[in-house]
């Protein structure tokens, strides 16, 4: 249990020292100024983008993500947010790097992306606090170690998961 905390203690610096770069005083997300910086803001340029799918069954929410840079520039690291329309289960088990970051978000480090290539596999198994019938499943860029991404398409994606364990890619 230690290791997950020291985990959990680690990714949550890693998101504060990033929203602190940002001059985001909240932790509910990049917005606003932030946002506008981490889009324009001078840096290296790297286009982030996320591949995956999701899939809802009984409460469970399953979300699969690669992340992965075009360029031109490597990335040492990345944050990515999972912000869902329903609330999270009190208690989570999540994926080592990543972190609850509200009532219905989690926020995951994606390790080194570097240049024409993928970061790591993300793979969440989100307890959701009641069953719905859907939930829409918003997964963005949350910190980008200060790069600047001129492209949000590919890495700005909402899904509605149906309640039925089909996947929806993205």
């Amino acid at each position: 249990m230690e290791v997950v905390a020291v985990r959990r203690c680690a990714v949550r610096s890693v998101v504060v020292a990033g929203l602190l770069v940002l001059g985001v005083s909240g932790v509910s997300g990049v917005s606003g100024e932030a946002g506008a910086a981490a889009r324009s803001g001078p840096g290296p340029e790297a286009d982030v983008a996320y591949h995956g799918r999701v899939s809802l069954s009984q409460g469970r929410l399953r979300v699969w993500v690669v992340p992965q840079n075009e360029g031109p520039a490597a990335l040492p690291n990345a944050t990515l947010r999972v912000r869902l329309s329903a609330e999270l289960a009190d208690r989570q088990e999540l994926a080592q790097g990543c972190a609850r970051a509200g009532l219905r978000e989690v926020v995951c480090e994606t390790g080194a992306l570097p240049l024409h290539g993928r970061g790591r596999h993300i793979g969440l198994l989100l307890e959701l606090k009641e069953p719905v019938p859907e939930v829409v499943v918003r997964i963005d860029t949350w910190w980008n170690g200060g790069a600047s991404d001129r492209d949000l398409s590919n890495n700005q994606h909402a899904v509605l998961a149906l309640d039925t364990g089909d996947s929806y890619a993205f």
